[in-house]
């Protein structure tokens, strides 16, 4: 069995980081997915693709992989550079503004 463990990206649709603080052990599919002909569903008679289990560290979720005899590749998250700027939400609509306002 393969896996692999990572830490989930936050929702592109929200500015909020909910769901991102644990780490996830997901199984890789062992079969192809399948089109139904009559429906035109996709379909897998693979039931790991379905589990995926969360860990508070990456060292929990890979001492679970080897207690268990799965083989999981670790990615990494990449790090979010924050946005700052330098006068914050209130110049937009500051009356002395230098460049033009778009809205």
């Amino acid at each position: 069995m393969r896996a692999r463990i990572y830490k989930p990206a936050r929702n592109a649709m929200q500015s909020g980081t909910a769901k991102t603080r644990h780490w996830v052990l997901e199984f890789s599919p062992a079969s192809p997915r399948e089109v139904d002909p009559l429906m035109g569903w996709t379909s897998s008679d693979d039931m790991l693709s379905q589990v995926k289990l969360s860990f508070d560290s990456k060292e929990a979720a890979l001492s679970y992989a080897r207690e268990h005899g799965i083989d999981a590749i670790v990615m990494e998250p990449k790090a979010r550079r924050h946005n700052i700027r330098p006068r914050g939400y209130g110049e937009n609509f500051a009356p002395n503004r230098r460049a033009t306002w778009t809205h």
